[in-house]
């Protein structure tokens, strides 16, 4: 069985940082292209950023560059994405995604064209 697991999340102050984690079994991880993606309430997915199977491409969305790390560990068949510089607006659910068409494809920042998806991890940015 396909399966990706986020933890990570809590309680990070303004301008705080936070690594959320992926944890993938069940399929050939590092064959696959991953993706961070998060929806708050009410609102549609938001991509967030992407990696290719071997790490060698990322893609960040325009408001999280400079700010969000996207990294992958094979060896532990983990998917990262390191935060920083926090605000209210990265209050949300992140979920971690797979799409299973090889080492990159595009459509991995769309994510209606993601095939698993984990349970989300929560990220809650206040004072």
């Amino acid at each position: 069985e396909v399966q990706l697991v986020e933890s990570g999340g809590g309680l990070v102050q303004p301008g705080g940082s936070l690594r959320l984690s992926c944890a993938a079994s069940g399929f050939a991880f590092d064959d696959y292209a991953m993706s961070w993606v998060r929806q708050a309430p009410g609102k549609c997915l938001e991509w967030v950023s992407a990696i290719s199977s071997n790490g060698d491409t990322t893609h960040y969305a325009e408001s999280m560059k400079g700010r969000f790390t996207i990294s992958i560990d094979n060896a532990r068949n983990t998917l990262y994405l390191q935060m920083s510089s926090l605000n209210s607006e990265d209050t949300t659910l992140y979920y971690c995604a797979n799409r299973l068409r090889g080492h990159w494809d595009p459509l991995t920042t769309i994510p209606n064209a993601l095939h698993t998806w984990g349970q989300w991890t929560l990220v809650t940015v206040s004072s």
